[in-house]
Order: structure tokens, then sequence, then C-alpha cells
């Protein structure tokens, strides 16, 4: 493993010690990037440590004592610091002595920074700084904004969790279940940003895709019980398998009914498959599940014309009832005119077009243009076309619409 990576995986096992320990959430996490900064410069010059947690917690824990000697309170911070640790911990251990517990964290700082206090957006930030080990510059390179504005989005997320009296501890057993599902949400949230970026010149965002796998990893080592759990890292696998398909040798967008099946990753296949099929053998089923079993049918088809798209549907039809939203029903139409021919798909689209959640997007325009043209009608798919390429902000898809639209 490569430093980058040591220290991704280690990151929240520091900051989980830390917080557990001292409290102060928001210290704790600014101490803990200062010493992942110090460790990704000294480590590639110096050599890994023979204990790299045991280093970091030190570093992490003398910044965070030169935090609390900063406060205006230094007298009594410290009094409190020294009161909450034990006597072998008043002399600071050796850089490679690791004083950490053997317990992870991972799941506690998932919810901690999934808190309902926090802006989803918020929420997705500091989920990959705190718990991914990102930096504010990395995480803000990631979505294409500024890093003067990403900082105080993940300064106002710590606030807002200090704020509402948030310790480092699991919430409440009766509020566990919605908070999951809100840290399910934001690391789909995270792989679909980089699975299909929102905007700027590259489809893909290849280190945001592989942080929600590697963090929907840790999130199953921490669950491995749950279905939905298992269900999203098998659609993460499953679709992540034709990343290297989905482009043109200079970044242009290639369709899944277009793409060389030969480049699809047959081993994220055949984990995502079994995952996904074990699972729905052995537990409830729900939306992630069922989203996983549909792109495990696309996975395994051999080709484009071999999908079994009778199957899809049923599926999409399951999925609608678990999670009615317009976006269940555009994927649904366009199985459904696989199955029944496009008009099909496009008088189900019409149930759908005043929706704001689904017309506000390219989305809509997009289906309704490729179904147009199966329907071999040139004029409205062009329409379509361009009112699609509008309303897009990635430049790949713009530019594919765009050409689509100048075919016609």
């Amino acid at each position: 493993m490569n430093v980058e990576g040591l220290l991704r995986e280690l990151a929240p096992q520091v900051l989980g010690f830390l917080a557990r320990r001292h409290g102060q959430f928001d210290l704790c996490e600014d101490a803990v990037q200062e010493a992942l900064l110090a460790a990704a410069t000294q480590w590639p010059v110096d050599g890994v440590p023979a204990n790299p947690r045991g280093w970091l917690i030190t570093v992490a824990t003398r910044r965070l004592t030169d935090a609390f000697r900063s406060e205006s309170a230094r007298r009594r911070r410290e009094d409190n610091l020294a009161a909450m640790a034990g006597p072998d911990e008043l002399v600071a251990p050796g850089a490679d002595v690791d004083s950490g517990p053997d317990a992870d964290d991972t799941l506690t700082l998932l919810f901690l920074c999934c808190h309902p206090a926090v802006t989803p957006a918020s929420q997705v930030a500091l989920t990959l700084r705190a718990v991914g080990g990102l930096t504010t510059a990395e995480i803000a390179r990631a979505f294409m904004v500024p890093e003067a504005t990403m900082a105080p989005r993940i300064s106002r997320a710590k606030k807002s969790i200090k704020a509402a009296g948030s310790r480092f501890e699991m919430p409440p057993a009766a509020e566990q279940a919605e908070r999951l599902r809100v840290v399910l949400q934001v690391l789909y949230l995270i792989f679909n940003e980089g699975y299909t970026a929102s905007s700027g010149e590259e489809l893909q965002r290849v280190e945001l895709t592989a942080e929600a796998i590697r963090l929907a990893r840790l999130l199953r080592t921490a669950l491995p019980d749950d279905g939905e759990v298992a269900g999203l890292l098998a659609l993460m696998l499953l679709t992540d398998s034709r990343r290297a398909a989905r482009t043109t040798a200079d970044g242009g967008l290639v369709p899944i009914d277009e793409q060389d099946r030969s480049l699809w990753d047959r081993a994220q296949i055949t984990e995502g498959a079994d995952l996904i099929l074990h699972t729905l053998q052995q537990r409830t089923v729900g939306p992630y599940q069922l989203q996983a079993a549909i792109a495990a049918v696309h996975a395994e088809a051999p080709s484009a014309d071999a999908t079994d798209w009778q199957q899809i549907h049923a599926l999409y039809l399951v999925l609608e009832k678990f999670a009615p939203n317009p976006m269940v029903t555009l994927n649904r139409a366009i199985a459904l005119a696989q199955v029944d021919g496009p008009q099909a798909g496009l008088d189900l689209l019409a149930t759908i077009e005043d929706d704001k959640n689904i017309t506000e997007t390219h989305r809509l325009d997009a289906v309704r243009a490729h179904l147009y043209e199966r329907l071999g009608e040139p004029l409205k798919a062009h329409e379509h076309y361009l009112a699609a390429a509008r309303r897009t902000t990635s430049l790949p898809e713009q530019r594919y619409l765009q050409s689509k639209a100048d075919n016609l």
C-alpha cells in the first residue's frame, strides 16, 4: 500500500482514538489533519515508521495539546486534559508506540459526520475529510470549487456538530436506523459525483468513486449483517466495473449499449454479483439492493442485445414501490421502451413531466430524445437533444448530446 492509501486507512482510526479520549471533535479533527500532512511530507522521504498509527496518534496528540494551550483558558483546559489522561499518558509516548485501542471507530465517525444538524453538502465534505482523510484542497478539487469555498463549509459542519452538543459516541438506538440511511445516502452521493461528474471537463472523477467504494467497504466491515450496506457496496462495484469503457481516448462519452464489454472489470462484476446474490437470499430487500440487482443484470449480459430487459423492468417496478421518485420512473421508462416499444416509454415519461425534481435536469429531455429517435421522429428528437445539451453542466455529456442532435 502506498503512503496516500495508508494515510486514508489510518485517518479514521486516529481521529476516533483522539475524539473518544479527549472529546472536542473539531479540535481533534484539525489535529489529525495536521498529523496527516506531516506524514505525507515526511514519510516519502524518511520512510514509513514501524508503527505508522502510533506515529500519527503521537503527532496529532501533540498538535491537540498545542491547540488547548493556545486557548484563553489555558490553565483550565490543560487541567481537564491531564484529568482525562491516565498516569502513564502524562509522558508522551515515542512516535512508534501505538497507544490506541483496537476498536474501529469508523461507524461512529460516519454517524457523527452525517449528523442531522449538518447540511447534506457539508455532510459529504466532512465525511471525506474526517473519515476519508482527504485534505480540504483535495476535496475542493474533486468538487470543482475553490478551496476558499470548501474550507468554510467544513468549518461550519464542525461548528454545527459542536453547537448541537454531540459527543463522540453512537447515537441512541432509536436514531441509528435513520442516521444509517443518511450515511448510505452520503456515500451514494460521493460515488455518483465521481462516476458522472456534475460539471467540468471530465466525465469521471476516479478519486471520488474509489473513496466511496473504500468507505462502503469499511461500513460493511462494521455492519456485516445489514442488507442495504451490502447492496450499496455491490451497486458501486457493479457500476464502477464499466468505468474503462465509458469514455473514448479523447474523453468522449460512450453509452452502455455501445461500450466494449471486454473492457469491463470482470473481478468487480464477480464480486458485486456474488455479494448481491448472497444478500438477496438472506435479508429483507431494500432500494440499494434492488439497484444492485439491476446493475448485475446489465453487467452479466454478454452484449447489449442480450440484456434481459424484462427482468430489469420488473425490478424497477418493485423499486418504484420501495422508493418512488421521478428518477426511478425515468429509468423504468427506458426499460419499458425496450420491452414494449419507445411509445410506451414516452407515455410513462409524460407522468413525470411536471415534476421539478426531474424537469430541471437534462435527463428527461435526453431520454425523450433517444425514444423519439427510435420512434422515427427526428425533428422531435433533435429538439430534445438540444434542450438536454443546454441543461447539462457536464462538458462530455454536452458534447455527446450536441453530436446526437447534429447527426439528426
